[in-house]
């Protein structure tokens, strides 16, 4: 972890560093507006850095007398060698070395890239090829140059089969004022918003249809077309929110794992993609060793706790300690002044520790005992001493580089794909944490934590990684601390939209099975005619299954668990998820009677997807037309 100093330190190296920035070309930094607590509790002003520091502060205190964890550092790879472990996370490991096959196999999952997606899946496979060269190892490696120009005429095809003609055109109704991240810049102490977070702003979609990288590519090109007039900092801030789909929004948890699988493979070369085109370098960090306890609730790889935890509890996807740690918290009341911002007793703390080591799982601690800010210093320090951090170690730099992307858009989107690539055991208890986090600030008016106030006391937790062995500048402990509570800003505020999966990925998940399926099908086929079986009688029999006796503008429902275990519901421009479960609820009666709306869902199963939770604003009909040979089934979501 970083070396703390003192706050008086700390605060006077803080005046020192605002001069160096302003001597930078680099940045361009504006004269500190006059400090007005009541107009905008959010800035980055001189108090809510002062919690920054103080954090640090309470964390050095609370680190004192416990024991280090051992880092074992592994030796830096080399450049190929980070290369071929991203094609591997990517997915396309058999393209190179002894895993090599037959390239036809990658070739319906290349087929669906974009251009950008493409470009950055060629530059890796090139420096693996050299790499290999040089170390005169005899493997096949195609050129995905070969494989990409055989896929130049079908390119003009978006994935979802439709012309991406209007890939610009698609992007600009998303367009709307300047969203530049430079409306948030650098002052005496960091960044300052130069509207408060709690006032009005401008509200604009974001494109989920559209490829990120190839967004930003057209935004270069239209920049470089137009004079720029520009708006500079004076720019507002924007508030953006999720566009309708009449197909439905996917979210995470929605999908089955294996198309999952594609989508993470999918999010890790499309964030590569944009940061190599915005000229940001991605390196996946390796995971060093750390010496970890295999049981116990601190310092617990959160596999490992998991692991315990689902023994005692099947199913649990959080740890129990951090569940009991938020609702004590809860219990206390979330007007509490200052929640989350003063600090327990660092002895008491520690004492607490031991003791919840020794009784949580026997069920004899007395959470009586412990006080409200004891429970919030508790969460924090849960977080801190994760031996790998809560934000991986493989992606933490990729988030705190989030920062140097040019605009609040894109910031966004790295945020969205960066939360998908996130292991699940992360993810989910992530997730739980800035829920917890937002209904702390949706109290904000008594308890005087507004989101940058809360950003700020958590970056450090998240962001300080010991595991990494980090040794920091004092210019870069002011760089990181402005630019980390910027990023926790923009997870708390947009956590709706930074766990839905995009539109334009699941097109392409959906292009990828239904190339496979062709295959398969094609492989059927051939097997078929080999055992002399009729083919036309096959095919009229395949028809025939895939018809179902299902009337046009016609589909049928299933819900094998309902008393009314299947219904044929005829499509109409305004039918939506929700109708197809409002009638099938509608009919429950005795004990199903008392199953309510959240408990069930409808899924969409086959065709082009392996399996889809349906969001209760999905128009059926638009679906259908997407996906005419899937099955309609309501069920519960599996725990």
């Amino acid at each position: 972890m970083c070396p703390c100093r003192s706050r008086p330190e700390l605060l006077r190296a803080s005046r020192k560093y605002g001069q160096y920035t302003m001597n930078r070309e680099v940045t361009k930094v504006l004269e500190k507006p006059p400090y007005d607590r009541s107009s905008s509790q959010d800035s980055l002003d001189e108090l809510s850095m002062e919690d920054y520091w103080t954090e640090l502060e309470n964390i050095k205190k609370s680190s004192e007398n416990r024991q280090d964890q051992e880092v074992v550092v592994i030796k830096e790879p080399d450049e190929g060698e980070l290369e071929e472990e991203w094609l591997k996370e990517a997915g396309l490991s058999n393209l190179f070395g002894e895993a090599a096959g037959d390239p036809q196999e990658s070739m319906v999952f290349l087929s669906t890239l974009t251009r950008t997606q493409a470009a950055a899946v060629q530059k890796r496979v090139e420096t693996v090829s050299q790499t290999l060269r040089k170390k005169n190892k005899q493997y096949q490696i195609p050129d995905v140059r070969d494989i990409f120009a055989q896929q130049t005429e079908s390119k003009e095809k978006a994935p979802d089969g439709t012309e991406s003609q209007s890939v610009r055109t698609n992007e600009n109704k998303y367009q709307g004022k300047d969203d530049q991240a430079s409306s948030l810049v650098v002052g005496e102490k960091g960044l300052i918003p130069l509207v408060p977070d709690e006032a009005p702003a401008s509200e604009t979609d974001i494109n989920l249809e559209v490829s990120f990288a190839e967004q930003a590519v057209n935004q270069k090109e239209s920049s470089r077309e137009k004079t720029q007039s520009s708006r500079g900092n004076d720019a507002p801030l924007l508030n953006f929110r999720l566009p309708k789909d009449k197909t439905g929004t996917t979210r995470i948890g929605d999908l089955a794992p294996q198309d999952m699988k594609k989508v993470c493979h999918l999010a890790l070369i499309e964030l590569t993609a944009l940061y190599d085109v915005l000229g940001i370098e991605l390196k996946q960090q390796k995971a060093v060793k750390v010496k970890t306890k295999d049981s116990g609730l601190f310092c617990i790889p959160l596999t490992v706790l998991l692991e315990q935890d689902q023994r005692r509890l099947p199913g649990t996807r959080i740890p129990l300690i951090f569940q009991k740690l938020i609702s004590r918290i809860e219990e206390g009341g979330l007007e509490t002044e200052g929640l989350l911002r003063i600090p327990g007793a660092a002895i008491r703390i520690k004492n607490l520790c031991q003791e919840l080591e020794a009784k949580f799982y026997e069920g004899t601690f007395n959470w009586e005992s412990v006080k409200q800010h004891d429970a919030a210093s508790l969460l924090k320090l849960f977080i801190r001493e994760l031996p790998q951090p809560l934000l991986s170690v493989e992606y933490l730099k990729a988030f705190q580089a989030v920062q140097s992307l040019p605009t609040r858009r894109q910031q966004l989107q790295a945020l969205n794909l960066l939360v998908i690539l996130l292991p699940a055991a992360n993810r989910d208890t992530l997730k739980a944490l800035l829920e917890f986090l937002q209904r702390v600030i949706d109290n904000r008016e008594k308890n005087k934590m507004t989101t940058m106030n809360v950003a700020m006391v958590m970056a450090p937790n998240l962001f300080m990684c010991h595991a990494l062995g980090l040794k920091s500048s004092e210019q870069r402990e002011f760089a990181m601390a402005a630019g980390t509570a910027n990023i926790m800003h923009l997870l708390i505020k947009y956590q709706k939209l930074l766990w839905t999966i995009p539109k334009f990925i699941v097109n392409q998940v959906r292009k990828q099975n239904t190339e496979n399926h062709k295959k398969d099908k094609k492989a059927m086929k051939k097997l078929l005619k080999k055992m002399a079986y009729d083919r036309e009688k096959y095919e009229k029999q395949d028809k025939n299954t895939n018809d179902a006796d299902v009337p046009q503008g016609v589909i049928r429902v299933q819900a094998p668990h309902l008393s009314k275990v299947s219904m044929a519901i005829q499509l109409t421009e305004e039918l939506k998820a929700s109708d197809v479960l409002a009638r099938f609820l509608s009919q429950e009666s005795g004990i199903a009677q008392t199953l309510k709306k959240g408990e069930v869902f409808l899924y969409e199963i086959g065709g082009n997807i392996g399996e889809r939770c349906l969001d209760d604003d999905t128009y059926m009909k638009d679906l259908y037309q997407l996906n005419p040979n899937a099955e309609w089934v309501i069920k519960s979501k599996p725990s």
